[in-house]
């Protein structure tokens, strides 16, 4: 897979290592000379240019792009390169970073976003995911079809820990995607059961949430 990462300061070449080691191709743009430090890096590309500049995209070949990552500490910057990618070279996937929370709301497929990491707010999402238990803790959102991560540590209260995933009625529009059990990782079938303390992770329509964490938090008396 090919990745341009555009702003090549401390998160972009975090990402980068991380996607060399797992055995992708990357390119770095950024338009500080400063910030061309190929030594650090030295398994990616390097493009020393403007990623708002569309002569800057033609020569780094974007359209060769499986994945574009706006990673500048400009917002402004992050939404112009997502909505070139998307319209101008129809990168198949696009992810930004939000730097100002205030901001966040911009960040939709109208400027070519698919999903949309904020810093602080996933700062704050983990700090809740750690201490919180029968809550449900927004992770991340994705642009497209107005879905986001979710996860929820089930309570010993909870009516449904004992039950198995199949046995379950789950809301429209909500997908459990994996259940982490102490150091496990589980991909669920409908024979697995939901234990107290299991984290559960879901991908889930916004409008279903409150509805998600009603079913997984209550213990719904007996008539």
């Amino acid at each position: 897979m090919r990745v341009a990462i555009a702003g090549a300061g401390a998160v972009g070449r975090s990402i980068a290592g991380e996607l060399l080691e797992n055995g992708h191709e990357v390119l770095l743009i950024d338009k500080a000379p400063t910030a061309i430090s190929v030594e650090r890096v030295p398994q990616a590309e390097w493009l020393l240019a403007d990623a708002c500049e569309i002569t800057s995209l033609d020569e780094a070949a974007l359209q060769r792009c499986n994945v574009v990552i706006a990673a500048t500490g400009d917002d402004k910057v992050n939404l112009v390169v997502s909505l070139l990618a998307k319209t101008e070279y129809g990168v198949p996937r696009v992810v930004a970073r939000v730097n100002n929370p205030k901001n966040e709301w911009l960040f939709n497929e109208s400027w070519g976003v698919d999903v949309a990491v904020s810093t602080p707010r996933l700062m704050s999402a983990l700090v809740e995911e750690a201490v919180s238990v029968g809550d449900l803790v927004r992770l991340l959102r994705f642009s497209h079809g107005d879905a986001n991560l979710v996860e929820l540590t089930l309570p010993e209260e909870s009516a449904l820990a004992g039950t198995q995933v199949g046995d379950v009625e789950w809301p429209e529009d909500t997908s459990l995607v994996t259940i982490i059990r102490g150091t496990r990782v589980l991909t669920p079938s409908k024979e697995d059961s939901l234990e107290p303390g299991d984290e559960l992770l879901f991908v889930a329509a916004q409008a279903r949430e409150e509805q998600l964490e009603e079913l997984l938090s209550v213990r719904r008396s007996e008539d």
